[in-house]
């Protein structure tokens, strides 16, 4: 556990968890809030989180992959597209992520 705040991949874990959660708190609960019963507020709280967690997630991404000479052809497109996809990030960590 200690080795998620120490290491660049866990802090890259933890970011990507982080991510995947406000992007499914976004599309399966503020938007949904937002045009079915007309309250914004929600969805203006967690699209700038979301934007925030998005973008750290970016930045780490290619920081690790910097890092650890990871071809960036192959597993840092993968892991930076997972950040698009809902659930993505997760199915990134469990496949790629927690191996190394």
């Amino acid at each position: 556990m200690k080795s998620l705040f120490t290491t660049p991949i866990g802090r890259l874990r933890i970011i990507s968890y982080l991510e995947g959660i406000s992007l499914l708190i976004l599309l399966f609960i503020a938007v949904p809030l937002k045009y079915a019963s007309g309250l914004p507020g929600l969805t203006k709280l967690m699209g700038p989180i979301h934007g925030l967690l998005f973008l750290l997630f970016i930045f780490n991404t290619i920081s690790v992959g910097v890092e650890y000479k990871w071809k960036f052809k192959d597993t840092t497109w993968k892991v930076i597209l997972a950040c698009f996809i809902p659930f993505g990030t997760f199915y990134i960590d469990k496949k790629i992520l927690s191996k190394i």
